[in-house]
């Protein structure tokens, strides 16, 4: 167990539950493989919802040479985009944090796809984001 996973008594309320998704690129479904390209974060007691990516081509072109690195990106800034609010968020821009979140997590068949959704605690989302981006794509 590592320092960051023991919550002491004068701790207790100063750290916020999260939740988060990695968002994986699946470019031929038959296969199965997959590459990390980034991370949803959501933290409903701060009303932040973000998302970091990073696209490792070199990876994604190993899996299947023929990938559309261009819309594959393009669908990763859509989803930063939605996380962000405002125009770039579409129709979305109307809905809270918390909806927009689960509108990105929900399983769909494409080549970009949430995986499960995980839960943690932390001070600063937006830190925690960048965090996983670390640990769990680059």
């Amino acid at each position: 167990m590592t320092e960051r996973h023991i919550i002491r008594p004068s701790e207790a309320n100063t750290r916020d539950v999260f939740e988060y998704a990695l968002l994986r690129v699946v470019p031929r479904i038959e296969r199965g493989e997959c590459v990390n390209a980034g991370v949803l974060v959501y933290c409903r007691a701060q009303s932040y919802v973000g998302a970091r990516t990073h696209l490792d081509e070199a990876r994604l072109l190993a899996l299947d040479p023929a990938a559309d690195v261009a819309g594959i990106r393009a669908a990763l800034g859509a989803v930063e985009g939605v996380c962000a609010g405002g125009a770039a968020a579409g129709q979305a821009a109307a809905d809270d944090a918390g909806r927009r979140f689960r509108w990105l997590i929900a399983p769909r068949s494409t080549v970009v796809q949430p995986g499960p959704v995980h839960t943690g605690l932390t001070v600063d989302p937006a830190a925690e984001a960048e965090r996983l981006l670390d640990l769990l794509v680059r």
